[in-house]
């Protein structure tokens, strides 16, 4: 049985995901990666460090500068002054925040629409129980 329901959690994980990636490229021309940085950003307003920026996405230094690097050019991020002077904060432009807010938009309702085939009941219960699930799964690795 626990197998089974975590087949179906990743079978369900990847459906979602399959949808969003490509709802993001054919709508807006875009990926998951940059939408999820740009989603960080959101949240940051202060803006984050290249590091805390890979932390965040759990990716390499790397990909996160070569994201970066592409939304700048296209003017959606921006580097913007150090407070430490060791290292850039990376901001959202005025253009990056409705440009973001235009793909949270369109991202939420493709979630909705997924989740469209379970009643508000269901959709109640089952945040309870994954709630449930992470907490469990959180103090058995921990």
């Amino acid at each position: 049985s626990a197998l089974r329901i975590w087949l179906r959690l990743l079978t369900c994980t990847q459906l979602i995901e399959r949808r969003v990636r490509s709802g993001l490229r054919e709508d807006f021309g875009t990926t998951l990666p940059r939408f999820d940085l740009m989603a960080q950003l959101e949240r940051h307003p202060e803006g984050l460090k290249m590091n805390e920026l890979s932390r965040l996405l759990m990716v390499t230094g790397g990909n996160v500068t070569a994201i970066v690097d592409q939304l700048e050019k296209e003017g959606l991020v921006e580097r913007g002054e150090p407070h430490d002077r060791r290292a850039w904060l990376i901001r959202l432009t005025s253009t990056g925040r409705k440009t973001f807010a235009e793909w949270a938009r369109a991202h939420e309702q493709w979630v909705v629409e997924l989740l469209g085939g379970l009643t508000r009941r269901e959709q109640d219960e089952l945040l309870k129980l994954l709630a449930k699930l992470k907490q469990h799964a959180m103090e058995a690795t921990a």
